[in-house]
């Protein structure tokens, strides 16, 4: 099978650099089209800053990062630094990029790749706030049927909310983009808290980054050893979820992972339930069903598909 063209939309988050480092680390898997980059875990202006920096450090100043939505569709911003730090990738020191960021908005990016490329041939790969890909959709509905499928970072059912009691971050962050998303009919698949809790780092696994002995292995493990203390004391767990590579493992190697094909709808009224993602997962009520939902994933499998390929780089 040729390589899957892949367009990455993310707000780098240390896990979002590692989930980007796994795409540049897999080019017989994923022919990357492009990063485009949303305010998220961090302000915009960082997050394309940071998108840059990783493509950097893989050595692939060729790729194209372009520059996003800067606020949700509805709602004033809702940044994450407590978890990430002030820069977003906060841990170990960092040079800023130079390579170029695209003149080109991200959106632009989006609507004009999808038009270009041939119905069914390139996936949108969201694993920040879906503000960009929604707004894509409702500037261009044409370019809807030419997705072959969205593979996203967000929501959680079995294990609550991140951000508050009932909702995971990115989908809290613009739920009324997450709802347009997952209205669109796509056929998507949903990386939940339910999956990524599963896939935690630990001291053995983060160790086994540094034996890399190279600058990638030895950045990804300072990033997670930062990444990982506000969750171990949040959570009092062994180590911290590695969220968004969850992602790019799935379109590696989806066999890691076990799900439903359910309907998911988003809560985008309620104050006390705001951004939930409301799962049928036991098929209880007779709305069609929408995305698959992953819940279980081999993490053993994950971390070492992690280390083959990042020790590429």
């Amino acid at each position: 099978m040729p390589p899957r063209k892949v367009i990455i939309d993310t707000d780098p988050g240390q896990d979002d650099a590692v989930a980007i480092l796994l795409a540049l680390a897999s080019p017989q898997d994923i022919d990357l089209l492009g990063i485009t980059a949303v305010a998220g875990n961090v302000p915009l202006d960082l997050t394309q800053k940071n998108a840059r920096i990783v493509c950097e450090l893989a050595g692939r100043p060729d790729v194209r990062v372009f520059a996003g939505c800067d606020a949700p569709l509805a709602r004033k911003l809702v940044t994450a630094e407590h978890v990430h730090g002030k820069t977003g990738l906060d841990g170990p020191q960092m040079d800023d990029p130079t390579m170029p960021l695209q003149d080109q908005h991200a959106v632009d990016f989006i609507i004009e790749t999808l038009r270009a490329e041939s119905a069914g041939t390139v996936t949108l790969c969201p694993i920040g706030p879906l503000t960009n890909i929604a707004t894509a959709f409702e500037k261009a509905p044409d370019i809807v049927s030419k997705v072959q499928e969205i593979v996203l970072m967000g929501g959680g059912f079995f294990e609550g909310g991140n951000i508050t009691a009932a909702a995971e971050f990115n989908i809290y962050v613009d739920p009324e983009a997450a709802k347009i998303v997952l209205e669109a009919g796509v056929p998507t698949v949903m990386m939940p808290l339910d999956v990524t809790h599963k896939a935690l780092t630990t001291k053995p696994r983060i160790d086994a980054f540094r034996a890399f002995d190279t600058k990638v292995g030895d950045m990804v493990a300072a990033w997670t050893d930062y990444f990982e203390r506000f969750d171990m004391d949040k959570y009092g767990s062994q180590g911290a979820p590695l969220h968004d590579p969850c992602t790019i493992a799935y379109l590696i190697k989806p066999d890691l992972f076990q799900g439903r094909h359910i309907n998911v709808e988003v809560e985008t009224t309620s104050e006390l339930t705001l951004g939930m993602t409301v799962a049928d997962w036991w098929r209880v009520t007779d709305r069609a069903p929408n995305a698959t939902f992953m819940k279980d994933i081999d993490a053993e499998g994950f971390y070492a598909l992690l280390a083959e390929r990042l020790t590429t780089l």
